[in-house]
């Protein structure tokens, strides 16, 4: 069930970068499956920097293994909608916290890259969502 401050995750228009508990990401993955967009999970427990950053969004991402492994490689993959399996897509991210602490500048590079590739996906009126999932004091409505 959504809650009355989820964006719509069918509208570009609430394309963006959302700050939200670790609760609300099954709920998100739920309703992103139902939408029929495609749904990426990445766990940051543990990651420290972009290396890991980088390395485990490859993974999760499924990006080819001649991805460049550097934040335009990063940014030219999200903006690709003609590899994508479907209208849209939303990207779960767990445990955010650690990455934002041990490396504030590469979170912050990140978000950038994510809130990029948002109005990119807007702009072609595909849907594009990420949501960081904070601590419970520090989640809550962002972009």
């Amino acid at each position: 069930m959504n809650r009355p401050w989820d964006p719509d995750l069918t509208r570009p228009s609430q394309n963006g970068v959302y700050f939200v508990a670790d609760a609300d990401l099954v709920r998100l993955a739920d309703t992103a499956t139902h939408a029929e967009l495609a749904v990426y999970r990445t766990d940051l427990a543990g990651c420290y920097g972009k290396t890991g950053l980088l390395q485990r969004l490859a993974a999760s991402l499924a990006l080819p293994a001649d991805f460049g492994h550097n934040w335009d490689a990063l940014a030219d993959s999200l903006r690709d909608l003609d590899n994508l399996p479907a209208h849209g897509r939303v990207l779960l991210f767990e445990h955010t916290d650690e990455l934002h602490h041990n490396a504030e500048q590469d979170f912050d590079v990140l978000l950038g890259i994510l809130d990029d590739a948002a109005t990119f996906a807007q702009d072609a009126d595909r849907p594009f969502f990420a949501f960081l999932a904070l601590p419970e004091s520090s989640a809550g409505a962002g972009r």
